[in-house]
């Protein structure tokens, strides 16, 4: 995030950054800003077949009554861009803690919005150390279709993660931003495949051929894969065979507003 101001005469107190940073302290962190509209969260869980238990809950975006992700996310602006990330980590650990959520707890993050992530951090430390939430159980991964406007940076903000102890995904594996390039710089501790590849992938060897590949990639590296956007018992058949156990879509579970899943209550494949 720049610390530049556009105005040709700004105001001394127009942009709260000025100098905050010499203090040890993010300058948006410290803007007390507020969003001016509401929101709130659904959870969708990620689900480990072969254990039959719930891995994961993605926390995804809603508005304050359940409506969906784009009547929220329409006034995000570039201004605001920063205070809704940071605000969505904090409530997102907040909901979950509230609702007693056991798995890990998977936080999208906007890696266009981070300024400096050794301080920027600090609020979902405080956030986490307040709800009781263990870190080493949040995974923070990169915004669905975010495009991702410096790799070195995300891969700068990744490291900072993993350091502090959170663990960290790549979303959207083998699209535009998420591919090869990125992983050859940074090594997340899970992969979630592009659902492009997941789709119809029962009646596709060129699909199960990328994935085989990328699997056994990822077993060299040591890192876990999800297949998402699961629809069909088919599709989920074939990537169980596939060598993947951690999946997550409609077949198991939509999302559920304000609300975790309960490992007995989910769809599981026969």
């Amino acid at each position: 995030m720049s610390s530049s101001n556009t105005s040709d005469n700004p105001a001394p107190d127009a942009y709260p950054y000025h100098g905050a940073a010499e203090h040890g302290a993010c300058p948006s962190c410290a803007s007390g800003e507020r969003l001016g509209f509401g929101f709130s969260y659904a959870f969708q869980p990620i689900i480990d077949l072969h254990d039959r238990q719930i891995f994961a809950h993605e926390a995804l975006v809603r508005g304050v009554g359940g409506e969906p992700a784009p009547t929220v996310l329409s006034q995000v602006t570039e201004q605001n861009r920063f205070r809704f990330d940071q605000a969505g980590r904090v409530k997102a650990i907040k909901t979950a803690s509230r609702l007693g959520m056991q798995s890990k707890l998977s936080i999208n993050f906007m890696p266009n919005a981070i300024y400096r992530p050794e301080l920027c951090i600090r609020s979902t430390l405080e956030a986490a150390r307040a709800h009781d939430f263990p870190i080493e159980q949040i995974i923070f991964e990169t915004v669905e279709g975010e495009r991702i406007n410096d790799g070195k940076w995300l891969t700068e903000v990744f490291r900072e993660y993993q350091r502090i102890g959170f663990l960290t995904a790549i979303d959207d594996f083998g699209a535009g931003f998420a591919g090869l390039n990125l992983l050859a710089d940074f090594q997340p501790d899970i992969i979630k495949l592009d659902m492009d590849l997941i789709r119809g992938i029962d009646q596709s060897r060129t699909r199960q051929a990328i994935v085989r590949a990328t699997v056994g990639m990822c077993e060299e590296l040591g890192i876990k894969v999800i297949g998402e956007g699961v629809e069909t018992a088919d599709e989920c058949s074939a990537l169980f065979d596939l060598g993947i156990h951690l999946m997550q879509g409609y077949l198991f579970s939509r999302p559920l507003f304000e609300a975790c899943g309960q490992a007995e209550q989910l769809a599981w494949p026969q």
